[in-house]
């Protein structure tokens, strides 16, 4: 996950473009996530669960992991779709076992992940094909200052 600092999303995102989809809006600062206690899968994200503010839940189908194509693009696709919790769900005991967290996002996605030697370019974004939903998804993520 090639996350540094909020500036440099923006900077990045100014130029991204997911394959299949029009619009997108990044993750929200008080979003977190529960991480599995023994990872068993091939990406660190397929082990964890993110837990969204309740004002994003009508967006849980949106919340996506997306990988820079190879080569010299700003081209991105998505690989596959966020586990997520509610922030209430969490509250309740929702937790599924032999879960640990909650942790915050950052600093987590502020550091890079490497394989092979090389950078990996992941991010988590919400995407939408139509406007409506973006901007509806984009006035709820300004109120904490994401987008």
């Amino acid at each position: 996950m090639e996350h540094t600092t909020p500036q440099s999303r923006k900077d990045t995102r100014r130029t991204m473009k997911i394959q299949g989809y029009n619009f997108f809006c990044d993750m929200p600062e008080d979003m977190q996530y529960l991480r599995r206690e023994s990872p068993d899968e091939r990406f660190i994200e397929e082990n964890m669960i993110f837990i969204l503010p309740d004002r994003l839940r009508k967006f849980r189908k949106n919340l996506w992991h997306v990988r820079k194509n190879a080569g010299a693009t700003h081209v991105y696709i998505p690989l596959f779709r966020v586990k997520t919790l509610l922030a209430s769900e969490a509250a309740a005991g929702a937790v599924p076992e032999g879960y640990e967290g909650p942790f915050d996002v950052f600093p987590f996605y502020a550091h890079t992940s490497k394989r092979r030697s090389r950078s990996l370019d992941y991010y988590l974004l919400f995407i939408f094909r139509d406007k409506t939903s973006f901007v509806k998804c984009k006035l709820l993520l300004n109120a904490t200052g994401a987008v």
